[in-house]
């Protein structure tokens, strides 16, 4: 496993993350008992990843109990835990400064810790992430100053936002939507490597598309069935587009991965993972590298064919 920079006073993350919706009870796409979810984050741990990702709302709150009940016994200082504010351990939404350390403290309860390395505000409005015009960020770093937090940033989906963020405020983690298809947030990642921001990047393989199990004929019954035909006939033609330039060798989701790593400015990737198998396949992409020529043509691809489709998420 590499290890790569996240923020300053952070150790080095794993370049591959576990990203730990799926630890919790009703998560929205499947059920995994406790006994699954504990071994799980274990079988990460062997695999040297040491950078877990989670929110209130996984699970309902689920998903942090389960992730704190099998690193109780870890060393707390070789581990990287980031979560979330706005998206309620009830299910409901609250980006309220005023909720920021009720959310924080029922996180440090249910993870079992005293602090966590970060706290991201979850993919809220934009408005929200102008520090000119939010009280948000002084609680932070006052949350910083008790200890109770080491950075803070914003899971978000474009540039707009990225800049936006960096330019009105002191954060340091950005959670970035960013896969061959969704390139928009690579435009941030020199003003994030100057800047010495921790770069996570979510979604990398779109929601199951670019692991290449879906075509034209694919139809949905969880939340991907927010997909129109329209939309799924559009990203199967894009993936046959993707695998002429990446191939059709190998494991297409392990190179997606790759893609994502290819950045300098990422620090760590959290790719979906329902069972173990999932977790070593992942894994296995730190094996690959994808060429700068390959990259290029991918850039290019996403700029000539699939920018101005703005593909709904």
């Amino acid at each position: 496993m590499k290890y790569n920079s996240f923020f300053k006073g952070s150790i080095p993350v794993s370049e591959i993350g576990l990203g730990a919706w799926q630890l919790g009870i009703n998560s929205g796409w499947q059920n995994m008992s406790e006994e699954e979810a504990i071994e799980l984050v274990e079988k990460s741990l062997e695999y040297g990843i040491n950078f877990f990702d989670t929110a209130p709302n996984y699970g309902h709150g689920t998903s942090e109990q389960r992730l704190g009940k099998a690193l109780k016994s870890k060393e707390r200082s070789k581990i990287v835990i980031n979560t979330k504010f706005g998206h309620t351990h009830t299910g409901t939404l609250n980006y309220s400064s005023d909720n920021i350390r009720e959310s924080l403290e029922g996180s440090l309860r249910r993870l079992q810790v005293d602090y966590v390395d970060s706290l991201i505000i979850h993919n809220p409005p934009s408005s929200y992430l102008d520090g000119n015009n939010n009280d948000h960020y002084e609680i932070l770093e006052r949350l910083i100053d008790e200890g109770k937090i080491k950075a803070y940033g914003a899971s978000l989906d474009t540039y707009e936002d990225m800049k936006l963020l960096m330019d009105t405020t002191n954060a340091k983690v950005i959670e970035a939507f960013f896969n061959i298809l969704h390139q928009d947030t690579a435009r941030g990642f020199e003003i994030t490597k100057a800047r010495e921001v921790g770069m996570i990047v979510k979604i990398p393989l779109d929601s199951g598309w670019l692991s290449g199990k879906y075509n034209a004929e694919s139809s949905f019954n969880d939340i991907r069935s927010r997909w129109s035909k329209q939309d799924i006939e559009t990203r199967a033609y894009l993936l046959n587009r993707v695998k002429e330039i990446i191939g059709t060798e190998g494991n297409l989701a392990q190179k997606a991965i790759a893609f994502c790593l290819a950045y300098d400015a990422v620090s760590t990737v959290i790719p979906g993972n329902v069972n173990i198998a999932q977790l070593t396949s992942n894994i296995q992409s730190t094996n690959i590298r994808i060429s700068q020529e390959i990259v290029a043509r991918l850039e290019k691809l996403y700029q000539s064919e699939i920018k101005d489709l703005n593909l709904p998420w």
